[in-house]
């Protein structure tokens, strides 16, 4: 399967889950499946940039880490916006959450996204720094990151089932994983901007070299 055509089921499944993910979230008042929804949405727009960015890459061939400063930077919004409402939440009082829809809704998008996270990863060399490498590393880690943050919510969504209480164990699941998911955000976001950086000099260095010939 080629990368693009990887990136498209990434698409698909992320698309699919956005309804469900959404309804849950509102419904169950649980800010985790509501951030897990809101993200699955903004990865589905960060993979449609890195498919066209393959595109486009042909006769741009900066488009791929264009992409991935988008992807990620978009990533670390989110995980802002994620922490500043799990703090919120914490530092108030928990709405009530239901817990059962949480767990189930949250189960079915960590498997959902496990499997997209092997389909995006077969054949991938993590060692490669080519800029499709970039934008596809960038879509693998918004993927794996939401197949991590899923089961987070589903563990929070069974022990509040469980215990029936413990409904700030919700945001606070929601806001462990925002830190996790915005640090290695960030730390792609640098490493992309380096390469576009370093791009910048190779091509001043090839025109400078053309002009003195």
């Amino acid at each position: 399967m080629t990368r693009p055509a990887r990136l498209f089921v990434a698409l698909v499944l992320n698309l699919v889950l956005v309804g469900g993910l959404a309804y849950v979230g509102v419904t169950a008042h649980s800010l985790g499946v509501l951030a897990a929804g809101v993200d699955y949405l903004a990865d589905a727009a960060a993979i449609g940039v890195a498919i066209g960015a393959i595109r486009l890459s042909v006769h741009y061939p900066k488009a791929n880490a264009l992409a991935a400063v988008v992807n990620a930077g978009w990533l670390f919004v989110l995980s802002v916006l994620v922490i500043a409402t799990g703090s919120d939440r914490l530092a108030n009082r928990t709405p009530a959450v239901h817990g059962l829809p949480v767990f189930i809704m949250s189960g079915i998008a960590a498997l959902v996204m496990i499997a997209a996270a092997v389909v995006l990863g077969i054949d991938f060399d993590g060692e490669d720094d080519s800029d499709e490498a970039f934008s596809h590393r960038a879509v693998l880690l918004d993927t794996a990151a939401d197949a991590a943050s899923a089961l987070g919510v589903a563990g929070a969504g069974g022990v509040i089932l469980a215990t029936g209480g413990w409904d700030w164990l919700d945001p606070a699941v929601a806001l462990v994983i925002a830190v996790v998911v915005g640090w290695h955000a960030f730390a792609l976001l640098r490493k992309a901007q380096s390469s576009l950086r370093g791009s910048r000099v190779i091509s001043t260095n090839r025109k400078a070299t053309q002009g003195a010939d």
